[in-house]
């Protein structure tokens, strides 16, 4: 589902480059439920943002369901992003003056979903992370956990292939955070691939799989016992 081949990504720093990411290679494989671990400046971001179709790689080789992904413009890169991928953020990134329903049936509206069918496909999203009966609230009606919730029937609501969550628990407390990761492990146990940047152990030990990266390089790749025992 995303293969990586010797990734390389650099920013300008003034009359110099910051190399963020040393030639990464990474397989992640179609329902895996993968967690990417590492201190600020590890480059897991970036990572992120490339496997999302962000950001652009300087060199190696990067396929999404099998595509070499190479001189995307914006159009071709947010054609891919919305057949294929959904994404969750720690800061929600709702908008305010809609309610939770038009939230979630945003992507749709921008696929050219009819109002109706749009409305009808974002409320069982909706039921499906337990927020029914939320649909007309605002976002600043809803707890932290909720907007979460919300953030992650929007991410579904396109049905993608890959589910990309960066640090989703970072602004709950432990015990929204739980609730949280036991959605994602659900849509997971439907088939859908789940990619997770995280700092927190406790998070990353419900995946299946932590990637460990430091100064750009992964330093380890590990089965968790979550996986073993399953």
């Amino acid at each position: 589902m995303i293969e990586i081949k010797n990734l390389h990504k650099s920013y300008p720093m003034g009359d110099d480059s910051l190399h963020v990411l040393k030639g990464l290679n990474l397989h992640i494989k179609e329902g895996e439920f993968v967690s990417i671990m590492g201190s600020s400046g590890s480059g897991k971001s970036t990572l992120l943002n490339i496997v999302g179709l962000l950001d652009i790689h300087d060199e190696g080789e990067y396929f999404l369901n099998g595509q070499l992904i190479q001189n995307l413009d914006e159009k071709k890169a947010a054609v891919l992003r919305n057949k294929f991928l959904g994404f969750v953020f720690q800061s929600f990134n709702l908008i305010t003056y809609k309610n939770a329903l038009e939230n979630v049936a945003l992507p749709l509206y921008y696929k050219g979903v009819g109002r109706k069918e749009r409305q009808k496909v974002a409320m069982e999203y909706l039921e499906k992370v337990g927020l029914g009966e939320w649909a007309d609230h605002l976002p600043s009606e809803l707890s932290g956990g909720q907007k979460q919730r919300v953030a992650i029937a929007r991410a579904l609501v396109t049905n993608p292939k890959v589910v990309l969550a960066d640090e989703p628990t970072g602004a709950l407390d432990s015990t929204t955070s739980h609730s949280v990761m036991e959605l994602l492990k659900e849509i997971n146990e439907e088939g859908m691939t789940v990619f997770v940047i995280t700092h927190e152990e406790d998070i990353a030990a419900e995946t299946d799989r932590i990637v460990r990266l430091r100064d750009g390089v992964i330093i380890s790749d590990e089965v968790t016992n979550r996986k073993v025992k399953a």
